[in-house]
């Protein structure tokens, strides 16, 4: 079983940045696309951003490119999601998410409070 847990949320005014970080306990890190997904008051959950573990690539939703950037450390077994120009609507509980196979794996989440 692999457990993923989330760190670095916060409270933070709009127009500021904050750094999500994730860490897998698993010795086949490299081998899992990693993700973010976030799920505010009332909304269901959604996609935010992920890379793959073959190519590096990166993928975002719409409402964060160009704001938001996701790295991975496999020598760290680490997954980070940098936000930069927060929005009030970028608040939410973000949650870890790892892939391997088509199983996923969910971390608690973490909350991100952007004020006005």
């Amino acid at each position: 079983q692999v457990q993923v847990e989330e760190s670095g949320g916060g409270l933070v005014q709009a127009g500021g940045s904050l750094r999500l970080s994730c860490a897998a306990s698993t010795r086949t890190f490299s081998t899992y696309t990693m993700g973010w997904f976030r799920q505010a008051p009332g909304k269901e959950r959604e996609f935010v951003a992920r890379i793959s573990w073959s190519t590096g690539n990166p993928y975002y939703a719409d409402s964060v490119k160009g704001r938001f950037t996701i790295s991975r450390d496999n020598a760290k077994n680490t997954v980070y999601l940098q936000m930069n120009s927060l929005k009030p609507e970028d608040t939410a509980v973000y949650y870890c998410n790892g892939n391997r196979y088509g199983i996923n794996y969910w971390g608690q989440g973490t909350q991100v409070i952007v004020s006005a």
